[in-house]
């Protein structure tokens, strides 16, 4: 298992320093910036980061959170705040088992002032929120060292799970032909596709599929477009003479 640590759109270079000597305490060393707002080589990034500046150097630039997950099997996003239509936050602890599980699972940490979008939790299956006391106020390296804590102390125990699940680009490209389909049949509209789609992902990628159930799933939505383009050349939705169900015998 390889521990990708995403920072979207940091704001200083000594938070992304200090993070990544955060990552090298815990183990992780695939930092992975979307759309920065500095230098992430500043020598104030590089003084912070002490005997992590090669992690630094080596860290690799995106412009998207969705090209930044493209090939991970697993996106966690931290947030502490509730969403009605997003996976609720879960204690580290409840997401551990699933990240020792994945094969390239992702850790996705938002902006210092902000934190993470609705649309960047969208592209994640998981959201981790970090118990704290009522003065809930951590940097952005605190976080990042206790989540990496939690999700790799415990990598000698035995796996509970080998499933390997599809990576998020398979996912993300599932949803937007699930998204057209629902446009295509009438299933929704411009105004509630989006709230519509988050609770399918939300349903979806609780099933962790793998990469050949993807695809069983469009070729699925393959056959339900085919049907209704066809059925509209043809002016009609009755099944095309052959291809009729045959009926139930009645008495």
């Amino acid at each position: 298992m390889t521990l990708a640590v995403v920072l979207v759109s940091p704001k200083t270079p000594g938070n992304i320093g200090s993070a990544a000597r955060a990552m090298l305490n815990m183990g992780a060393k695939d930092l992975r910036l979307v759309a920065p707002r500095c230098n992430h080589l500043d020598s104030g990034a590089v003084a912070m980061a002490v005997h992590a500046a090669d992690l630094l150097r080596g860290a690799t630039i995106y412009p998207t959170l969705r090209e930044a997950l493209a090939d991970r099997d697993l996106s966690v996003g931290t947030s502490a705040r509730i969403r009605s239509d997003l996976p609720q936050p879960q204690h580290p602890a409840q997401i551990r088992p699933f990240v020792r599980a994945a094969t390239a699972p992702a850790l996705v940490f938002g902006p210092e002032e902000s934190g993470l979008t609705n649309a960047d939790l969208e592209q994640c299956q998981m959201t981790v929120r970090i118990p704290t006391g009522d003065y809930a106020s951590l940097n952005l390296a605190q976080a990042v060292l206790l989540v990496c804590y939690e999700f790799l102390q415990g990598q000698d125990e035995p796996l509970d799970r080998t499933r390997k699940t599809a990576t998020r680009e398979e996912m993300e490209a599932m949803y937007g032909h699930l998204h057209d389909t629902m446009h295509l049949i009438g299933y929704t509209d411009a105004v509630r596709a989006r709230h519509t789609l988050r609770l399918w992902r939300a349903l979806l990628d609780r099933a962790l599929m793998n990469s050949a159930e993807s695809r069983l799933f469009r070729g699925l939505l393959r056959q339900v477009q085919w049907k209704v383009e066809d059925a509209a050349k043809r002016g009609t939705t009755e099944p095309r003479p052959g291809q009729e169900v045959e009926a139930q015998s009645q008495d």
